[in-house]
C-alpha cells in the first residue's frame, strides 16, 4: 500500500556529512509514523531514529544522538535524517519504515512497510 524511496547515501570520510531522504507514495504520508534502520554486514538490523506522525515525539539509539536529527515534512511526504560526524562504525545500509501506529517507536515489529535502503559507506 506504501512505497518507500531511500536516496542520499554514498560515500563519504570519517568526520563528514549525508543527509537522507526517504520519499513515499500511495497512502496519506501524514498517517505514519517514521522510522530509520541500518544493518551493517553480519549484524541485525538496528533502530536508528523514528519520529511521529506530527513530529511530537522523536527518538534516537544511543549511539547516534547528537549526531543524527530525524526530520519529516508531510507536505512533501518525505522523512530525512540528517548525519553528522559520521564515522567507520556507521557503515550500514538504511532502511526507511513507516508504521500506523507505534507504541515504542525502536522495534522493527512495530513498521508496516519498508523500502529498499540505500548504502552510507564512512571510510577512516
Amino acid at each position: 500500500q506504501v512505497h518507500l524511496v531511500e536516496s542520499g547515501g554514498g560515500l563519504v570520510q570519517a568526520g563528514g556529512s549525508l543527509r537522507l531522504s526517504c520519499a513515499a507514495s500511495g497512502r496519506t504520508f501524514s498517517s505514519y509514523a517514521m522510522g530509520w534502520f541500518r544493518q551493517a554486514p553480519g549484524k541485525e538490523r538496528e533502530f536508528v531514529s523514528a519520529i511521529t506522525r506530527s513530529g511530537s515525539s522523536i527518538w534516537y539509539a544511543g549511539s547516534v544522538k547528537g549526531r543524527f536529527t530525524i526530520s519529516r515534512d508531510n507536505a512533501k511526504n518525505t522523512v530525512y535524517l540528517q548525519m553528522n560526524s559520521l564515522n567507520p562504525e556507521d557503515t550500514a545500509v538504511y532502511y526507511c519504515a513507516a508504521a500506523h501506529g507505534v507504541i515504542v517507536g525502536t522495534r522493527r515489529d512495530e513498521y508496516d512497510y519498508w523500502g529498499q535502503g540505500t548504502q552510507v559507506t564512512v571510510s577512516s
